[in-house]
């Protein structure tokens, strides 16, 4: 099966809330030698939202340098500023991603013909791969799969999209649909849990978050899909399934993403941009737990 797991990195900060690179450096390396097959940088957990467009190019220069194309790289270059998100999409290509990643415009309830402009108009500005992302939960509306088939017939450089919704029926039915015509067409979910419905339906993984804080795990998950061994797929899978605990500990994941990779020694600050609060002492209690329970902590 044609499996990947892909990291949608958090963005390590300082204690003035900026961007942290000596953190996000170890963080890329954590991933890498952890064996994730990809890493997307300014991603949801990423907080692309609350970071300025000047401070977003540097970490896009320095993350891409750094990494120097020992994984895939995308960059979620998505925004509510139209030519900010040409222009940083634009400056991310340039320099070396693998594709940008672009959340459909939020704010606003949108009709599919809104949708479709916007990509259609995107895509045709840019020279270099652009992948979708469906986030419902987040925008207020739907990329339906209808949709997505018409931009992938429209623009040839529309490659793939992240998924992320809570039923995995939408996502089949996008792989249903884009892949008998475009079958390269890659289609990941954005939750762990749906990693191997995801391949034996006929998709390419997941861009998920539980990766940041347990890589081996993920990465074994993936390499079991790719050796088509369901005894270990299975008990991969069942392990990431019992991981998804860590998003009920709080209302807000990113934080508690981000100290599950503190307690899991890697040298970085727990701190999240405005308005979301460190996890508190009895969620990382709760945090703590699960860890253990896994064996990923002492």
């Amino acid at each position: 099966m044609d499996a990947k797991y892909i990291t949608p990195a958090v963005t390590a900060f300082d204690e003035q809330g900026h961007v942290d690179m000596e953190a996000n450096k170890r963080i890329y390396d954590w991933l890498i030698e952890g064996g994730m097959d990809g890493i997307l940088i300014l991603g949801s957990i990423g907080e692309f939202f609350a970071i300025p467009l000047e401070e977003k190019k540097k970490m896009i220069q320095d993350a891409l340098d750094y990494v120097n194309h020992r994984v895939t790289v995308y960059v979620g270059t998505g925004g509510t500023v139209f030519e900010e998100c040409v222009e940083l999409s634009r400056f991310a290509l340039d320099r070396g991603a693998d594709g940008v990643m672009v959340i459909s415009p939020y704010y606003f309830n949108l009709p599919d013909s809104s949708v479709l402009n916007f990509y259609d108009t995107l895509a045709g500005r840019l020279d270099g791969p652009v992948l979708l992302y469906n986030f419902p939960a987040r925008t207020g509306y739907d990329l339906k799969p209808e949709v997505v088939l018409e931009l992938v017939r429209r623009r040839t450089n529309i490659v793939g999209i992240k998924d992320t919704v809570d039923v995995m029926g939408h996502t089949r039915a996008l792989i249903q649909t884009v892949k008998q015509e475009y079958p390269e067409f890659m289609v990941y979910s954005g939750f762990d849990e749906f990693f191997t419905h995801n391949v034996i339906s006929g998709g390419n993984g997941c861009i998920a978050g539980l990766s940041n804080f347990a890589p081996e795990a993920a990465s074994k998950l993936a390499e079991a899909a790719r050796k088509e061994d369901f005894r270990l797929l299975r008990e991969c899978q069942t392990r990431i399934d019992r991981l998804m605990a860590v998003y009920a500990v709080a209302e807000q994941f990113v934080p508690i993403i981000k100290k599950a990779m503190v307690l899991r020694g890697i040298s970085m600050e727990g701190k999240c941009a405005q308005p979301m609060l460190e996890a508190d002492k009895d969620e990382t209690e709760k945090l703590r737990h699960i860890l253990v329970g896994e064996g990923l902590i002492s």
